[in-house]
This record gives structure tokens, C-alpha cells and sequence, in this order.
């Protein structure tokens, strides 16, 4: 009885949020469209798609900070989520210079929740090269060369590391 009641309280806080979001879509004002867009992580924090809108226009805006707070709160709700620890940590990476020590991290648990994430292990071998941290980058990196996607970006980094 308990568990039907707290179901129903889920799916109508799912809906109200998503009602936000389609809201949040149509509007010509961003200031607003962004607020409803909070309220729908407030009302179902779990929900991923006002956190993908949010992202999209804090991206945008080239707004590190909001971005950084977009993600850090969706993981906190969705901590097995790869997508938005991966986001977390292009977040971070997005600042100038790039906050790499927060960024590890959020890279490393994405690489965590999926260890063939080939962009996780890109970003994990990119800043340990950063760091001086030649045999672990090297390994990552190698990994993330197996990936058709990253590949290139990560025989780059091998070869200015001369371990090409």
C-alpha cells in the first residue's frame, strides 16, 4: 500500500516535471525558461532531461560555473549515470585553463560505472599526461585508441608523449 502511494507520488512528480520541461521548450524567454527548468530538478531531481536543456544552455553561454552546478547536482540523484559524470567532468574541463583536478574525478567514476567508456579513458589518459603520470596515461590512452570515435584525439596525445 505504502509502495503504490510513494509509485504514484513518483510518477506524478515525474509528469509535473516533465510538463517544466515541454513548458520550458516553447517559451522565447531563456531567463524563464531556465527557471522552470530548475523547478522540474527540483520537483523530480532524478528526471535527466531538464539537466541536458540546462547543460545545453549554460553551455552556450560559455557559463562554466552554472554548468559545473547543473551536473553536480545530477549526479548526486543519478550516481550510477555515465552520461552525467562524463558531463561533470567536460564541465569542469570547460573553465580556462581546464579545472583538470576536479575533472579526474568525475572521469574516474564514469570510468568506473563502464570501464570500455573509451571516452572516460581518453580525458583519465589526457590529464594524467597533464600530470606527469606517463605509464597510467599511456595505458588509457591505448585504450581509448581502440575506439573508432576517439582514436585520433588519443594517438595524438600518445605521440607528443613519444609513446606512439
Amino acid at each position: 500500500m505504502i509502495a503504490a502511494t510513494i509509485a504514484r507520488a513518483q510518477d506524478s512528480n515525474a509528469a509535473k516535471a516533465h510538463a517544466l520541461v515541454e513548458a520550458a521548450i516553447k517559451m522565447t524567454d531563456s531567463e524563464k525558461a531556465v527557471k522552470l527548468l530548475w523547478q522540474a530538478t527540483d520537483i523530480d531531481p532524478a528526471l535527466e532531461e531538464p539537466y541536458a536543456y540546462l547543460g545545453m544552455y549554460y553551455n552556450s553561454k560559455q557559463d562554466s560555473d552554472d554548468l559545473v552546478k547543473v551536473y553536480q547536482k545530477l549526479v548526486k540523484y543519478e550516481t550510477n549515470s555515465l552520461a552525467a559524470w562524463l558531463n561533470l567532468g567536460e564541465a569542469y574541463m570547460s573553465f580556462t585553463p581546464p579545472k583538470t583536478t576536479e575533472a579526474l574525478p568525475a572521469y574516474r567514476k564514469a570510468y568506473e560505472i563502464d570501464k570500455t567508456s573509451a571516452m572516460a579513458a581518453l580525458r583519465i589518459g589526457e590529464i594524467m599526461a597533464q600530470q606527469g603520470d606517463r605509464e597510467n596515461a599511456i595505458r588509457f590512452l591505448r585504450q581509448a585508441a581502440g575506439s573508432p570515435v576517439y582514436a585520433e584525439e588519443a594517438r595524438k596525445v600518445l605521440t607528443q608523449m613519444g609513446a606512439s
